[in-house]
């Protein structure tokens, strides 16, 4: 994995890459879910928090690594 891209900015992520991600429900933990990416669903270009995806595995959550 790279982690030197940035999961802040939409045009970092790609469909097929591999990134970590935190669910929803793990927000308050932190704890990272791997997988790889089906669909970007952030439009905006940037977001604070990460770029919200949906993985191959039907998880949805914001990229923290890439």
């Amino acid at each position: 994995m790279i982690e030197s891209k940035n999961g802040n900015i939409r045009s970092n992520i790609k469909p097929d890459l591999s990134v970590s991600i935190v669910l929803k429900k793990d927000q308050q933990n932190g704890k990272l879910t791997k997988g790889i990416v089906k669909d970007i669903l952030t439009k905006s270009p940037t977001h604070p928090y990460g770029i919200k995806v949906r993985l191959v595995t039907g998880e949805v959550g914001r990229v923290k690594e890439i």
